[in-house]
């Protein structure tokens, strides 16, 4: 274990300390102190005390704790969260995977999808990689690291990185292999900001770096499950179609610390509308037609039909045709939604154009990106359908 230090998660003898040590924590001290602010503070930490008694390892901690926020996440912010088990429904549930999927919400992805394993009878929930980038202060990478989050080093030069990836995709196959976990890990480095979901072929590479045997070896050994997330609404749109403006108007701009927690913030307490899961066909039944493919024509081959899994499993809503059609300029799919579906979708995008905040406002490019999200899924969801 002593090789993984640098990224792994918690262990069971660890949580009690790094919950000492979280509680110490006068940043931590402060947002629990939004949560019930007439409570004193040795008052709170007394009650959070209680509630970690017995609470031995992360899954232990996501059950007792998370698992109620999400939950409640689930209730007040979304119009319901649904999960199809697909192909995996007729296996056991003892069975462990890498799901890869594509990626709507920074916090929210794999935290809706430990709620649903959990609610679906699986054992245990996932392991998930999330950036550095994203660990802004040691209060977060504690909570993360109790959360069974693993490290993804951002912003290293090459060299680095090779080394980053072949420890990350070590650790990945040592978590599913001898620690009996499930992985989450996004199909691509981000978000798609625009939802046009595609797997980059380094994700894929890494994932193959660990492990023994030929590349089709190591990957059968993750038991990788391509996952589809569909949101009815994404609560960070206008934040995603005001960072196009920003980048066209300023091909150096990069978004800071705070505008990272701007979108986890964001992400978590907008509305979503309906959030569907669907698992797809697992790797493992079909990887074996591209095993004699040379190396980048193997990945590619492996990227292009992971999408097209993901693809195909899209649940699409009224907003994803509506989108669609205003883009087109067009009624073709009509049929899709009915006027009052179309209504609320075009408030909504006045609303959300509305918040939009920058100089030189261009509400025509902001609201040609917002539907432009909104009608991806469904035109690649459609492209899979002809074939």
């Amino acid at each position: 274990m002593n090789e993984f230090d640098e990224i792994r998660p918690y262990e069971a003898g660890e949580m009690q300390q790094a919950f000492r040590e979280l509680l110490a924590d006068r940043q931590f001290s402060l947002v629990m102190k939004g949560f019930a602010p007439w409570l004193p503070k040795a008052i709170r930490n007394s009650l959070l005390k209680l509630a970690f008694t017995g609470v031995k390892t992360p899954l232990d901690f996501q059950l007792r704790f998370m698992k109620p926020v999400v939950r409640h996440i689930i209730r007040k912010h979304t119009d319901g969260c649904t999960f199809d088990e697909g192909p995996l429904a007729a296996n056991e549930k003892t069975q462990r995977y890498t799901f890869i999927s594509n990626h709507r919400d920074i916090v929210l992805d794999s935290a809706f999808l430990d709620v649903m394993l959990v609610d679906h009878g699986y054992p245990t929930t996932v392991e998930i990689g999330i950036g550095d980038n994203l660990l802004i202060y040691p209060w977060i990478k504690r909570l993360v690291r109790m959360n069974k989050a693993f490290t993804v080093r951002r912003g290293l030069t090459p060299k680095e990185m090779l080394r980053a990836s072949q420890l990350m995709s070590r650790y990945i196959h040592y978590a599913v292999t001898e620690k009996k976990e499930n992985i989450w890990i996004a199909q691509r480095e981000g978000r798609a900001k625009d939802s046009d979901d595609r797997t980059q072929d380094s994700v894929l590479k890494m994932l193959a770096m660990g492990g023994e045997g030929s590349m089709v070896e190591k990957l059968r050994e993750l038991n990788i499950v391509p996952l589809t997330i569909s949101y009815e609404f994404d609560p960070c749109d206008y934040l995603k179609a005001q960072e196009f403006q920003q980048k066209r108007d300023n091909p150096a701009f990069k978004k800071s610390r705070q505008d990272d927690l701007d979108n986890m913030k964001t992400g978590i307490f907008g509305y979503k509308g309906h959030v569907h899961y669907h698992c797809g066909t697992p790797v493992n039944q079909w990887i074996d037609e591209l095993a004699n493919l040379p190396k980048n024509e193997f990945f590619t081959a492996l990227s292009q039909r992971i999408d097209s899994e993901l693809h195909q499993h899209y649940r699409l809503y009224p907003s994803n045709f509506i989108a669609l059609d205003e883009l087109n300029g067009n009624t073709a799919y009509a049929d899709n939604y009915s006027k009052a579906d179309k209504q609320r979708f075009d408030d909504y995008l006045n609303e959300r154009i509305a918040k939009v905040e920058l100089d030189g406002k261009d509400e025509v490019f902001l609201r040609e990106r917002i539907l432009t999200m909104y009608a991806n899924p469904a035109i690649n969801k459609m492209k899979q359908e002809k074939k």
